[in-house]
């Protein structure tokens, strides 16, 4: 049953059109990947969906519930949660503070305690952290501390927006083993990632964009065996050696 629903959606900055008309969906439990070179559109498409951006036409459903051009804190009290590009903490804070921030959507303080703890759980390093600047934290964690804090508001849809991008190999390994297990826990996420072979392997359905526009969609395995769609939207066949990830942890 879909739970995120996208009809014929268009979006711009100023003059120039970032989505054309674009069609996707999301069912509940699903991970959806958005896979694209740089400027396709992927992360335009998150910011519309958490309502930092208002669409020109067409429609966002949530739901079954239409959200486009809704205030931002409105969408996120409904369930949805957006992990940003940059991870988006606030570095003046503690982690502690931070991760009271996710508990802003929350209403029974039974819930929140049960979300930081199980939020901590899966990040056993913040919990050692808590009194510490979150700007003195490493990029790994500090993007631990980022879903961390996504968790903690209990979110029916995560969207996520490149959460392995200057990481090391063994921290996206880390992070994306508990996106597989929120997800098998009920967490929908919609995940877009510039390690196409990583986002693949996680999703169950991805979206290929161009400029704006869905270019082919459908199951990860079938995407993932198709070397022309690799070479022609991603810049790389997804069966070359792997590129080495930058080494901040």
């Amino acid at each position: 049953m879909p739970l995120l629903e996208i009809d014929n959606l268009s979006v711009w900055y100023g003059p120039v059109q970032a989505l054309r008309g674009i069609t996707l969906r999301v069912d509940e439990g699903e991970v959806v990947a958005l896979i694209g070179s740089n400027g396709a559109g992927k992360s335009t498409t998150l910011r519309t969906i958490s309502g930092l951006l208002k669409p020109k036409s067409g429609n966002v459903r949530f739901d079954g519930q239409p959200i486009a051009g809704r205030a931002p804190h409105a969408i996120s009290r409904m369930g949805i949660v957006q992990v940003p590009e940059g991870r988006g903490i606030f570095d003046n804070l503690t982690v502690e503070e931070n991760l009271a921030l996710g508990s802003y959507v929350a209403r029974k303080s039974a819930l929140i305690k049960q979300s930081r703890d199980h939020a901590l759980g899966l990040f056993p390093i913040l919990a050692q952290r808590l009194k510490q600047p979150s700007g003195t934290l490493s990029g790994g964690e500090q993007q631990m501390l980022a879903l961390a804090r996504a968790l903690i508001a209990r979110p029916r849809l995560l969207l996520l927006d490149e959460p392995s991008l200057g990481l090391a190999p063994r921290i996206v390994q880390n992070i994306f083993r508990v996106l597989a297990e929120i997800n098998r826990e009920g967490t929908t996420i919609l995940l877009v990632e510039q390690n196409a072979r990583l986002a693949l392997r996680l999703a169950h359905r991805a979206y290929v964009l161009e400029i704006g526009r869905i270019q082919s969609h459908g199951p990860s395995r079938e995407l993932a065996a198709s070397d022309a769609i690799a070479r022609a939207y991603l810049g790389t066949s997804l069966h070359d050696p792997p590129e080495k990830t930058a080494t901040t942890d």
